[in-house]
C-alpha cells in the first residue's frame, strides 16, 4: 500500500484520534507564513491547502517523532509588516521551532531579520529574489528556484521562440524587480535587445500608461511578474489596448487554468514558466507523489488552477519533516543544521540544499526543476 492509499484509508479514524488527544499530548508545531487576504491571497491560499495535504498525510502515518503535527496558520495580509507581525507571533507566542513562508520576496526579507534575531529557521517555498540566498542569514532554506535560475533555465530554451525584441512589465517590488533583472541579463547575453522595463503597483487595476509605454517601445515579446490576480487583468488590458505580443510569465505562479477561466481569449497563447505542471503529473521526476498530490487535491474538491502553487506548500512541510526527524529534536537550531543534510523527494524534484552567501553564513538553497506551457485552444499544453 502506498503513502496516498494508506492516507485515504486512515485519514479519518486519524483525525478523530488526533482531535481527541490532541489536548493530553505535545504536538510538532510548524509556522506557516502566508498571504490569505489581500493582494496575492489566492496564492497563499492555495500553498496553505498543499501545506494542509502533507499534515494530514504525515499524521496519517505516525506523525513526526510519534507526535501529531499541527500547523500554526498566519495570514500576513500581502504585505511585509503584517508578515513580519505574523513571524513574530509564530516565533514569540506559539513557539514554533520552524517556519515556512512568506511567498513574496518582499515579505521573506522583512521576515528574516527576525529570524536571526530569536535564531529560527524558515523554508521559504516561493520568493524568488536573488538577495533572500545571498544576503548572509544562515537560518533560511529556499526550496524554490531564484530569478538567476529561473531566467538561465528558460535561456536554454530561446531558440523555440525566435525573440527579436523584449519588454517588461513587473509587479514593483524584489520579486518582479529581480525578474527583470535577470533575464534582462540572459536575453542580453544572447543578443537579444531588451526595451522598456515597466513597473506596477501590486494593487494597480489600471494598466494603461505601462501598456502605451510597452506599444511605443516595439518589440515581439513581453515578460511579466505578478500574482495570478493582476496577471488576469493584465491580459485583459493587452487585448483591449491590442497590444500585439508574444506574453511569457515569469516567477511559477500564473495559475493557467485560472487564466483560461478568468481572461478568456485574451489569455490564448500566452506562455508560463512553473515549477510543477499537474496536468502531466507522469512527467515529475517522482511520478507516483506528483499523481498522489493531484489526485488528493481534486478528491478535497480544492480549485485545480491552484495545484501550480499547492505543490509548494506541500513540499515545504515535507522538507520541514525529513530535518525534525533527522534531527531527532523540536530544538531551532538542530532543525536548522538538519536541513543541510535534508534529502527530500518533492512533487517539483530531489529537494536538498547548497550553500549561498558569505563563508560562514551561508543560506540554503535548492536547484528546482523548472516546466515551460502554453495555452492553446482553451487548454493547457506542454511547451517543451
Amino acid at each position: 500500500m502506498n503513502r496516498w492509499s494508506k492516507l485515504a484509508t486512515v485519514l479519518i479514524g486519524a483525525a478523530s484520534l488526533i482531535a481527541g488527544s490532541a489536548a493530553a499530548e505535545d504536538t510538532v508545531r510548524i509556522g506557516v507564513n502566508q498571504p490569505l487576504t489581500g493582494a496575492v491571497a489566492a496564492s497563499g491560499n492555495y500553498v496553505t491547502d498543499g501545506a494542509r495535504i502533507a499534515a494530514d498525510l504525515i499524521n496519517a502515518s505516525g506523525g513526526i517523532l510519534g507526535k501529531p503535527v499541527e500547523l500554526i496558520i498566519e495570514d500576513n495580509k500581502s504585505n511585509p509588516k503584517d508578515a513580519v507581525a505574523a513571524a513574530e507571533k509564530l516565533i514569540v507566542k506559539d513557539e514554533v521551532p520552524v517556519m515556512m513562508g512568506a511567498w513574496s520576496s518582499t515579505y521573506t526579507l522583512a521576515v528574516m531579520p527576525k529570524l536571526m534575531e530569536y535564531g529560527v529557521p524558515m523554508v521559504v517555498e516561493t520568493s524568488s529574489s536573488g538577495k533572500i540566498t545571498v544576503s548572509g542569514n544562515p537560518w533560511v532554506f529556499r526550496i524554490s528556484p531564484t530569478s538567476e535560475m529561473e531566467a538561465i533555465a528558460f535561456g536554454q530554451k530561446l531558440g523555440q521562440f525566435k525573440i527579436e525584441k523584449a519588454n517588461f512589465l513587473v509587479v514593483n517590488n524584489d520579486w518582479g524587480r529581480g525578474a527583470a533583472d535577470e533575464f534582462t541579463a540572459m536575453l542580453k547575453g544572447n543578443g537579444i535587445d531588451v526595451g522598456v522595463i515597466e513597473t506596477m503597483d501590486a494593487k494597480a487595476t489600471d494598466l494603461s500608461a505601462q501598456i502605451a509605454s510597452i506599444k511605443a517601445a516595439g518589440g515581439d515579446t513581453l515578460f511579466v511578474t505578478t500574482g495570478v490576480e493582476q496577471l488576469t487583468l493584465a491580459l485583459r488590458q493587452f487585448k483591449e489596448q491590442r497590444l500585439d505580443a508574444q506574453v511569457i510569465t515569469t516567477g511559477g505562479s500564473s495559475s493557467p487554468d485560472q487564466l483560461i477561466e478568468q481572461a478568456g481569449a485574451a489569455a490564448e497563447d500566452s506562455l508560463h514558466i512553473l515549477f510543477f505542471a499537474p496536468w502531466f503529473p507522469e512527467k515529475a521526476p517522482h511520478p507516483e507523489i506528483a499523481q498522489g498530490f493531484v489526485k488528493e487535491w481534486n478528491d478535497r474538491g480544492l480549485n485545480f488552477a491552484g495545484l501550480t502553487e499547492g505543490f509548494r506548500g506541500f513540499d515545504g512541510i515535507m522538507t520541514i519533516k525529513a530535518a525534525i526527524e533527522s534531527a531527532n529534536s523540536l530544538e531551532p537550531k538542530a532543525i536548522r543544521d538538519a536541513l543541510w543534510g535534508v534529502q527530500v523527494q518533492g512533487i517539483n524534484g530531489d529537494i536538498s540544499f547548497i550553500k549561498q552567501g558569505p563563508e560562514g553564513q551561508e543560506s540554503g538553497q535548492n536547484q528546482p526543476n523548472i516546466y515551460l506551457v502554453t495555452i492553446k485552444d482553451g487548454k493547457v499544453a506542454s511547451a517543451e
